[in-house]
């Protein structure tokens, strides 16, 4: 089970970007996640009129390492550590760990 998913409001806590929230886009890999408006990088791009596509300099979302990254607490609204809990039906869930409330409830 992955602490921080595809989705989930985050705060950047590490990095040229500390301090800005954004949404996870998606999960590049096992450690990496790309999150909507942070790390944002300047991409050449050559036209192709095949694919309609128009050259020119676009804003690029590049990955962040997971280690930089806190998922965000809406009730303290403060960057907060996830653990997880088993509920009595025994599914696994997600909690904060300043409050124990449980993630996207």
């Amino acid at each position: 089970m992955d602490k921080i998913r595809k989705g989930d409001g985050i705060v950047v806590i590490a990095g040229k970007d500390k301090g800005k929230r954004g949404t996870v886009i998606k999960r590049v890999d096992a450690e990496h996640v790309v999150v909507e408006g942070v790390n944002r990088a300047k991409k050449h791009v050559k036209p192709n009129p095949v694919k309609g596509v128009v050259g020119g300099v676009v804003d690029k979302d590049m990955p962040l390492h997971i280690s930089n990254v806190s998922l965000f607490n809406p009730a303290t609204q403060k960057a907060d550590r996830v653990g997880f809990k088993t509920l009595e039906d025994g599914t696994n869930v997600r909690v904060f760990k300043s409050n124990g409330e449980l993630v996207g409830a």
